[in-house]
This record gives C-alpha cells, sequence and structure tokens, in this order.
C-alpha cells in the first residue's frame, strides 16, 4: 500500500518555510518560558542560540531538556 503524502498549494515554497518558521520560533519561546517559569537564569548568548535555531529536532531535544535542567547552558548538552 503506497503512503500518502499530503501536498498543500505552497508545499515547498515560501508558505511552507514560514510555517515551519512560525513553528521553530514558538518552540524556541516555548524553551525559553519553561526556563522562566522554573527560575532558570537564562543568559542572552542562551536566548540567541535557542531563537536562531531553526532545526525543529534540535528544538524539540532542547524543550525537552528544559524541563529538567538546573543551568540553562545544560540545554546544549551532548548526549
Amino acid at each position: 500500500m503506497a503512503a500518502y503524502t499530503p501536498n498543500f498549494p505552497g508545499s515547498n515554497s515560501i508558505v511552507e518555510e514560514s510555517w515551519l518558521e512560525g513553528r521553530a520560533k514558538g518552540k524556541a519561546e516555548g524553551i525559553l518560558r519553561i526556563l522562566e517559569v522554573r527560575g532558570v537564569e537564562t543568559s542572552d548568548a542562551v536566548r540567541d542560540r535557542v531563537t536562531a535555531c531553526t532545526d525543529l529536532d534540535v528544538l524539540g531535544t532542547w524543550l525537552d531538556r528544559s524541563l529538567s535542567v538546573a543551568r540553562a547552558e545544560e540545554l546544549f548538552a551532548e548526549e
């Protein structure tokens, strides 16, 4: 059975790129908000690195880590 891959208007275009950028921005904001609510101090360098990232998989990893790290820099630890 063939897998269905939706192809909406704007796929592989500026529309899709903008949509993905919006998802990345939302995840980055979530990461920083979780750290703030947890009282984890976040330097400008950490904020810049998180907000500059556009890789949704990396941001997902950082989002998961933001729930338990003691220091914001631990988001970037290699596994």
